[in-house]
């Protein structure tokens, strides 16, 4: 039997969402937004020259069609992405209202998001008081702190020395539909902020807040605070099956990288590994010698948006890129004959715009293992309905497969 690697490349974006004028950050429309495309042309100019110079190389992805699918879907031009595809390639957009972590995943598994999500508006206090009050008293707390949008680790920064004197933890929100909490390991305690987030995620869910994050940091005033990698996440449950569940329906094995677990409440997942990029990626190379017949391995690298996108690090950005690039090409020799990967994204985090928050734009979709060819623009589904046939698996979602 084949088996299915679907790899998402959080916020790497190709420009071009036809809907991008509906989607701000701040007040300035995502109309001509770019990820991929305005790393590019920075990179060509010179803008990008910190731990990395020149031109975007990424001959790995590029000849997959990473260029060809940006150039599809925007029409702007690729410096260093030049190559002609020997991949399968097209681009993708998103129906989902919405340009955050669940709305393209769900969608890219199969499942646009069936509702409108719930915003908290760009004020301060940004959460209303009864939610306040019914998040204190279910946690057992006597107050918060930040109750704003904010920078994560802006926000640790200014309140992380209050919180560890007081006891508060930090609530924030962003653009995206969430809830954070973040709290120190020590002082606070891990299990106990994974408690919290656990004890008010169904408060937050009835409201239809995508997700409550748990954001544990350590350090101090003086020596300054980091977060740790044992953030979680609590998502709504998707609310019909999704490609995990068909797979694992169909007594198939599905291993999850990343986020993947969290992102989908563990629908239909199996065997999970967590960890930084650099360990997921060596995850996703073993899984390569490893993974059983017929079996899907879906993963988030989530750096690119997490480190460099929401930062507006374009260097830093080049530069995942350009290690993602190098992994992809020592991993494509270990996949099967008979093995489909496919590299996608979620949504886009242009690093040349102007605000912090992510960009509505198409996503590239790049295949190995089923021959050259332009797929032309999709839907997000579509990506579910084609892992699905490739597995063999009845496919229950709008998507259309791109394979057959």
């Amino acid at each position: 039997m084949s088996r299915a690697f679907l790899v998402v490349m959080d916020s790497v974006g190709c420009g071009g969402a036809p809907d991008a004028d509906r989607f701000f950050n701040g007040s300035l429309p995502d109309t001509g937004a770019n990820t991929l495309g305005h790393i590019a042309q920075a990179c060509a100019e010179g803008q990008a020259e910190d731990g990395r110079s020149g031109p975007l190389k990424l001959p790995n992805l590029d000849a997959l069609g990473l260029g060809a699918a940006t150039r599809l879907a925007s029409a702007e031009p690729t410096p260093g992405l030049t190559i002609t595809p020997t991949g399968r390639w097209g681009s993708a957009i998103e129906r989902s209202i919405g340009k955050d972590t669940p709305s393209g995943h769900w969608e890219l598994a199969g499942l646009p998001v069936p509702w409108d999500w719930s915003y908290f508006p760009d004020s301060r206090p940004a959460f209303p008081e009864d939610l306040v009050k019914k998040i204190t008293a279910a946690a057992g707390i006597d107050g918060i702190l930040g109750n704003c949008h904010a920078s994560g680790t802006e926000i640790i920064a200014e309140m992380g020395a209050l919180h560890m004197q007081i006891g508060f933890p930090i609530c924030y929100t962003s653009a995206d539909s969430v809830l954070q909490v973040a709290a120190h390991e020590h002082s606070f305690g891990l299990d106990r902020l994974l408690s919290m987030c656990e004890t008010i995620a169904p408060i937050l869910h009835d409201m239809k807040v995508g997700r409550v994050i748990a954001r544990p940091f350590v350090g101090d005033a003086k020596n300054g605070f980091r977060r740790t990698p044992n953030r979680k996440d609590f998502a709504i449950t998707p609310p019909s099956p999704i490609l995990t569940n068909w797979v694992q329906d169909a007594g198939q094995q599905v291993y999850a990288l990343g986020k993947i677990g969290d992102i989908f409440s563990m629908q239909g997942i199996d065997e999970i590994h967590k960890g930084p990029d650099a360990i997921l990626m060596q995850h996703l190379h073993d899984l390569a010698d490893t993974a059983v017949n017929g079996s899907l391995t879906f993963a988030n690298f989530v750096e690119f948006d997490s480190l460099y996108g929401h930062r507006r690090d374009i260097s830093g950005y080049a530069r995942a890129l350009e290690w993602f690039d190098a992994e992809i090409g020592a991993l494509l020799p270990k996949l099967r004959a008979d093995d489909l990967l496919i590299i996608t994204a979620d949504h886009g985090n242009d690093p040349s715009w102007p605000g912090t928050d992510h960009t509505r734009e198409q996503v590239p979709v790049l295949c190995h293992g089923v021959g050259p060819g332009e797929i032309g623009k999709i839907e997000f589904s579509d990506v579910a309905a084609s892992v699905a046939h490739h597995l063999g698996v009845p496919a229950q979602g709008p998507g259309r497969s791109f394979l057959k």
